[in-house]
């Protein structure tokens, strides 16, 4: 691709951005330009590039593979079903991860080699950052599905292929993997072209409602539609809930047909939907309904449902199944999950839970989860930095005293963290900081199980489960003699160590979490590119930094949207570290800017006006391009 191409592909990313009129009438779809802006201000691909796409070695492509086990299985016969209907030869169908990894495909065996030249086969990494515009790369960040035709795709070396790409969500909405069809030939009609978007599509929400239907089966399964015919298809809306009558999981057609978001159902109540006690809707519950009933919503609309009984032979009502999906924790990352699953097993069996980590990484949020999730929700949870309490003051934080104990003490006494959390969960954060003197007093209260408040002689009864954390090796601590051993062996029954952020394989959806929470219903979305950026980051802080990060740029969204711009001003160092005079994107940028400034005058108010944006985002670009009237 000749850089006379280039700057055409980054004047009409610009006039897209901006909305003014387009240059050429064959002008590129949205989700086009905006992966072509991402692949040149960005990822800083080579469209010229000869370069093979990468591809992942055995045992990493296991790694890759296994988490997503279920799913392929759902999704092969499927897949070799899509395969047949396009009449076999010239296609290959493709299963990725949500890295873009390829997991697994099918193809006709007489084609593998052409298709192993053109990089599409198990293992190959078809992100969006690694090979530019693609089917499977720009899906995964679009999250809808996309069609990719030949001199669409950012590399000259994939200008040969034809793409159609559907996402594929979870129960819970998350991206969890990607059905790709590629073509290395021309359509012969356009006909054939459509017919691939739509076997692909539907394929996807195929696999989609196969693994929605296994998905939770110690769950209840309401199916529904407004037409009872439809009950059983694949329009049908699925929604899955607890024994509590708490929605744990939603269908995108569930979300279509009530009309409401994913945020407004999930973690809710089944009651303030239908206008039904869950007994009620419980009574007609089958291990294989095959009859629909009239279900009436809480605002008058009339469905018709059937509702699948959970796979069990225990009265489900009555039985108290695992807590649902925590919404205030991202653990997603299948590590974090294990981590997070086996320490609650040995919490619930008095074992002391020791976390490590990097300072930031969200060791108290994981502790709190522990304390939802485990049997003891209902009682306190009493957290307690050792780092930040004054040494003179932290013996009596955590044992209390008796009224008149010492000079300046309460006259009423004060009641210890140690007695507070009675029942509870104890969180003794940076417990590597804690003064050795006061080690050993620790040390015999979890041992004997009780507490002496200060000035006291009286002992009180201490029922307390432990989870402590660190950012420090408290092994070198030990070896140094600045932390007792026997302590140490007392608080670290089971060690987890939580991964830093830049670790984490679920970052992506831990950003839209901690946006959700920090927008606090408002809508402000990011944009592709402006996510990605953040992806990309080192995040020494972790979750910590990043959290803050979002927090700022919410409080700075003007029009409920950050863009890229937004990072890169209060991130410098998330900017490419030479801004090269050759690159036709911020040049031409740079260049419309300069030009409508000077022919209205600096009139701001016109300038935004003109280009389509708000005053404040005018004035960003200004200092990002260090444009300034002279």
């Amino acid at each position: 691709m000749t850089s006379t191409l280039i700057h055409a592909h980054a004047q009409q990313v610009l006039q897209a951005v901006h909305g003014l009129p387009a240059s050429q009438p064959g002008s590129a779809a949205p989700a086009i330009t905006r992966s072509w802006r991402r692949c040149l201000d960005q990822h800083r691909l080579d469209p010229a590039s000869h370069q093979a796409p990468c591809v992942v070695e055995q045992p990493r492509l296991q790694d890759h593979r296994a988490p997503l086990e279920h799913i392929i299985g759902v999704a092969r016969w499927q897949m070799n079903s899509l395969h047949q209907q396009l009449g076999r030869s010239g296609h290959v169908v493709l299963l990725t991860d949500a890295q873009g990894v390829v997991i697994d495909s099918v193809l006709d065996e007489a084609e593998r080699a052409s298709f192993q030249r053109a990089g599409l086969w198990l293992g190959a990494m078809w992100s969006e950052d690694c090979e530019g515009t693609n089917g499977v790369g720009t899906c995964l960040v679009e999250r809808q599905h996309v069609t990719i035709r030949r001199d669409e795709h950012f590399r000259g070396r994939h200008a040969g292929l034809t793409c159609s790409a559907s996402p594929i969500f979870d129960p819970r909405g998350e991206l969890l993997a990607v059905l790709n069809v590629s073509s290395a030939h021309e359509e012969r009609t356009l006909q054939e072209r459509f017919q691939a978007m739509a076997l692909t599509s539907l394929s996807a929400r195929l696999i989609e409602s196969c693994y929605f239907l296994q998905h939770e089966p110690q769950h209840f399964l309401l199916r529904f539609h407004p037409e009872p015919g439809f009950t059983g298809l694949l329009g049908e809306g699925l929604l899955g809930f607890d024994a509590r009558g708490i929605i744990t999981s939603v269908n995108p057609m569930a979300l279509e047909l009530l009309g409401l978001s994913r945020e407004r159902l999930a973690g809710q109540a089944l009651t303030t939907l239908v206008a039904l006690p869950l007994e009620q809707i419980v009574e007609r519950a089958s291990p294989q309904p095959s009859l629909c009933w009239p279900l009436r919503l809480a605002d008058g609309r009339l469905l018709h449902a059937q509702l699948r009984a959970p796979q069990t032979s225990i009265p489900v009502i009555a039985r108290a199944l695992p807590r649902p999906r925590d919404e205030r924790v991202c653990l997603d990352d299948p590590t974090l999950r294990r981590h997070f699953e086996r320490a609650l097993r040995v919490l619930e069996r008095d074992v002391p839970v020791l976390l490590c980590g990097e300072t930031g990484t969200g060791k108290e949020a994981f502790a709190s989860a522990l304390h939802r999730a485990g049997s003891r929700h209902a009682r306190p949870f009493v957290a307690i930095n050792c780092a930040a309490i004054p040494e003179a003051l932290i013996e009596s934080e955590l044992f209390g005293y008796r009224g008149g104990s010492f000079t300046g003490a309460r006259r009423e006494g004060m009641v210890g963290k140690l007695e507070q959390a009675h029942g509870g969960i104890l969180f003794l954060d940076e417990i590597g900081d804690m003064p050795l003197a006061l080690q050993t007093r620790l040390l015999r209260v979890l041992e004997a199980r009780e507490v002496v408040p200060l000035g006291s002689a009286a002992p009180r009864p201490l029922d307390v489960q432990v989870i402590s954390a660190t950012h420090q090796d408290l092994a070198a601590r030990v070896a140094q003699g600045d932390f007792r051993e026997d302590l140490f062996y007392r608080l670290a029954g089971f060690s987890v160590t939580l991964p830093a952020l830049r670790d984490r394989a679920d970052k992506g959806a831990l950003l839209d979490w901690l946006l959700r929470e920090e927008a606090a219903g408002n809508v402000i979305q990011l944009t592709p590119d402006a996510r990605q950026a953040l992806l990309a980051q080192a995040w020494p802080g972790n979750v910590r930094q990043l959290r803050t990060v979002l927090r700022t740029l919410v409080a700075l969204s003007d029009d409920g949207q950050i863009n890229l711009m937004d990072v890169h001003e209060l991130l410098p160092a998330s900017r490419p570290q030479s801004q090269q005079a050759e690159d036709p994107l911020r040049q031409s940028e740079c260049q419309t800017l300069q030009a409508t400034v000077e022919a209205e005058q600096w009139n701001m108010s016109r300038v935004a006006q003109r280009l389509g944006i708000s005053r404040n985002t005018l004035y960003r670009k200004l200092r990002l391009h260090g444009i300034s009237r002279r």
